[in-house]
Order: structure tokens, then sequence, then C-alpha cells
């Protein structure tokens, strides 16, 4: 492998990655026969401490006793800074086959994914555990952010980042109003046009975070995943900010209820006319190499290995959607 080419990460649907609070049982099966790609079950952020213990039996037995169908099913589990992660970790790993990802909440520093790799490692070996978990870790600091390119090329176990905005924005203190939403006073100012006029214009604060996070994630090919919407019934500003983050390269976002799954698979699914222009490239390039070409045209504009580099990333998609 070139080392401008990295490796990807074990490929996996990620266009909606639900979250179900491993405190509310009665949610797992509605979780279960969503639509949503990932379903985690969180032991973290919405579960109170004294009922920590017993989310975590609830999620140990909802996935050993639910059919979760083709679902990539993972866990938020507690922060490294306390003492219920590893208690979350060798729980999970032991008893939970249809276990495939750990969700680790604010990962700071390298190591914070290093010792968590070390921990894993070793229950698989003590339990011949055959299906290897994979992390997703979720930058929402600033010391993580600092990190990032370090913390994105610190384990193979490693397939995805996932940004926090609620948790950043404390991070950084930055002013907010809603989880994942824009800032009344974060915009530009025009310059005054010919009659002596000036518009105001919102922007996106959460923009520089999001473009650095996924650069960090394409250079040592990881899944760049947008966090939370906070408020749930907003439906036009969760695709709006889903949206964004699609235009960037994003491959998912997180919803933090149902109602935001079918807007996430639609935001980050190829459209049927992407899909059709894509085959025509990959079709044409063909071509093109059989006939001796390094470049072709395709509905009148000039194409060449660049663009079936891009053609396959979205066919490959297409085909995972289309096999769910």
């Amino acid at each position: 492998m070139s080392f401008t080419q990295p490796e990807p990460a074990t490929q996996r649907l990620t266009r909606s990655e639900l979250a179900v609070p491993g405190v509310n049982p009665a949610l797992f099966d509605k979780a279960a026969k969503s639509a949503a790609d990932v379903i985690f079950l969180d032991l973290e952020d919405a579960v109170a401490p004294d009922d920590k213990p017993q989310a975590r039996k609830n999620v140990i037995a909802a996935l050993n006793d639910i059919d979760w169908g083709r679902k990539v099913m993972a866990v938020r589990i507690n922060g490294l800074d306390t003492h219920y992660m590893y208690r979350d970790v060798i729980d999970l790993v032991e008893n939970c086959p249809r276990l495939d990802m750990l969700v680790i909440p604010k990962v700071g520093v390298p190591a914070d994914v290093y010792a968590l790799d070390m921990l894993v490692t070793q229950i698989e070996q003590a339990t011949g555990r055959s299906k290897r978990i994979g992390f997703e870790a979720l930058i929402e600091t600033a010391l993580g952010m600092a990190n990032i390119e370090a913390i994105a090329r610190s384990s193979r176990r490693l397939e995805a980042l996932a940004f926090g905005s609620g948790d950043f924005a404390a991070s950084t203190r930055a002013r907010t109003t809603i989880i994942g939403g824009l800032h009344p006073e974060y915009g530009v100012l025009s310059d005054r046009d010919v009659q002596g006029n000036r518009s105001y214009q919102q922007t996106d604060p959460w923009h520089a975070a999001q473009a650095r996070l996924l650069v960090a994630c394409r250079a040592y090919g990881l899944r760049p995943i947008d966090g939370p919407y906070g408020d749930f019934k907003d439906p036009e500003g969760y695709l709006a900010a889903a949206r964004r983050v699609a235009a960037l390269g994003y491959e998912g976002k997180w919803a933090i209820h149902p109602t935001q799954i079918e807007a996430a698979n639609l935001v980050f699914s190829p459209s049927p006319e992407e899909v059709a222009k894509a085959r025509r490239i990959v079709d044409a390039m063909a071509q093109a190499a059989r006939e001796g070409k390094g470049a072709v045209q395709v509905d009148g504009r000039l194409v060449d290995i660049a663009n079936i580099r891009m053609a396959q990333n979205l066919l490959q998609k297409a085909d995972a959607i289309a096999g769910r």
C-alpha cells in the first residue's frame, strides 16, 4: 500500500447512527426495527451515574437476545476518566458476540485509544473471540481536536472519528444555542452596496472543526461521522446540518431520535442520477483502457483516473445500500 493511499478501515454502511439510551430497554425493539444503519446503545451521557450498572446489564441482554438484523451494533462506553469504563469493556467484549464496535467518548490523546486497544486485545485473546471489535472515537474536546491527526493513526482498530459539537462547545467555551445548531451572532456582514445597504448572513461555527476532522479521517483511511443535532423537533435544521457535512465528504450523522433517521439516510445516499453517471464513467473508462486511452469524455466532459476513483467510491456505497 502506497503511503499516499492509506489502507481503508473496515467497510461499513454508516449513513445514520441511532443513539439509544441503555437505561431504557423499552426503546430497544423499536430501534431494531428502524431503518438506521448503526445502532449505538449508550452507557455514557444518556445514563445517570446510579443507573449505569443496570444500563450495562440491559445492553448486554439486548445484544444477545434481540434480532438486530444486519445493523452495525455499537455501544458508547463511559469515558476513560471514569471508573465505569473498564467494566463496560470487559463485560461487553466477553459476553456479546454480536457487538461490532465501541464508541469511545472524549478521546483527547492517542494513548486513550491505545489503552483501550490493549484491553480489548487481551480480552479477545483470552476468550478466543472471532469477531474483531472496531472503534469509533468521539472528538469532542479542544484537546482531542489539537491531537486529531495523531489520534487518527493511533490504532488499527480505529474505523471512524465522530465530531461532537455539544461537548466541544463546552470545552472551547463557545456560545451555542443547541447542540449542532448555529448561533445568531456567528456570521458575516457584507460591504455596502451602491445604495448603502448591508446584509448579514449566518455562517457555520462548526465548519473549521468538521473540516479538520474530515481531513484527518481521509488521510488515515477512517470514516468521518457528524455527531448529534439536539433539537429533534427541527427537521429542517437537522437536514441542513446533514447536507453541509455531506457536501464536505462525511459518510453519516448521528440521530438522537428516530425521526432523524430518514433524513440521514437520504442525505448520505447517492441519488439515482449520481449512480447512473458513475456507472457511465466506469464503463467509459473500461472501454478507454481497452483502447489504450488514459482519458475519455462522458456527458461532454473529460474524465480521467481521478474521476473513476470517485465513481467507484460512489458505486461501492450504492451497492452497500442495495445490500441493506
